[in-house]
């Protein structure tokens, strides 16, 4: 089940896309389903399921055309982190950049993950809206990644898209510069939908494709499968929520390994699309701050 937010003439929508229709389960209860995470608590409440919740609902929803522009972020996280080095091309990447040798090698295959936090929530964008590059940066990269959506226990709700752009030329003067390679203002993108858990039964076996497109020409194109990422899903949400609080919705990138070639930067106007399997395509502007 693909549940999203979407905008109607009387505001944004909660609901489910299936078979090129918007399912408006707003409309269907305003209360119940204001969004994902006040179906979520009703989904407890009846100790279902949120799927089983929203399925027993749907044949209720009033029906609209699909129209990918009208699409807006599908869930509101509390919370985005990341996880770092869970690809070899990424900890190829980041030991080229570097001017600290040998540490990312040690990242990929220490006990120990890198987890590190990315977003408050304020700076993250949806489907069509800009992501950015940081006015002190001359080599930032988009980073797609499968996301999970967890709940306040860290069980995977569903998965989404998410876009964790980074200045390399910031992180890798200094490794303790990671938060201001990595958070900024437009430095993270999610949607374009949430797919729910049951639907996505093996998250290690997704294809994910990016395209960056300049002036409608494509400037750079790659895919990979998460059956190559280094780390579990579990073991990722593992560390998380270890002596930690999480909040229901948290999200949390899973690491990348679609990393352009280290002469490519991102230029303002350009579009990033990310498709992951079973879940779609995020679509998100370039902007040069």
């Amino acid at each position: 089940m693909k549940l999203c937010r979407f905008q109607t003439a009387k505001g944004v929508s909660f609901g489910v896309v299936e078979e090129n229709e918007f399912y408006d389960m707003t409309s269907v209860d305003a209360k119940m389903f204001h969004d994902m995470e006040s179906a979520h608590v009703e989904a407890l409440k009846q100790q279902v399921t949120l799927s089983e919740l929203v399925t027993s609902k749907v044949n209720d929803a009033s029906r609209t055309k699909y129209d990918e522009k009208l699409l807006r972020i599908p869930v509101v996280p509390t919370e985005v982190w990341g996880a770092g080095v869970t690809y070899v091309r990424s900890k190829e990447a980041r030991e080229r950049e570097t001017k600290m040798k040998g540490l990312y090698d040690y990242v990929y295959s220490a006990p120990r993950p890198e987890v590190f936090f990315k977003d408050s929530g304020l700076r993250c964008r949806g489907p069509g809206e800009e992501v950015c590059i940081r006015s002190d940066s001359e080599w930032t990269v988009p980073e797609p990644e499968l996301t999970l959506v967890l709940d306040g226990d860290a069980s995977i709700a569903g998965y989404t898209i998410g876009n964790d752009v980074s200045s390399r030329d910031i992180e890798g003067e200094n490794p303790l510069y990671l938060p201001q390679a990595k958070i900024y203002k437009g430095s993270c993108a999610v949607g374009p939908v949430v797919t729910t858990s049951d639907e996505i039964t093996n998250p290690h076996s997704l294809q994910i494709e990016m395209r960056i497109l300049r002036a409608g020409t494509v400037a750079f194109e790659g895919r990979v499968n998460t059956s190559q990422l280094n780390r579990r899903v579990g073991e990722l949400t593992e560390f998380l929520k270890r002596d930690n609080v999480l909040r229901t919705f948290t999200l949390l990138m899973t690491g990348t390994s679609l990393v352009p070639a280290d002469q490519f930067r991102l230029q303002d106007d350009d579009l990033v699309e990310i498709e992951i399997e079973k879940i779609g395509v995020l679509r998100n502007p370039v902007k040069k701050l």
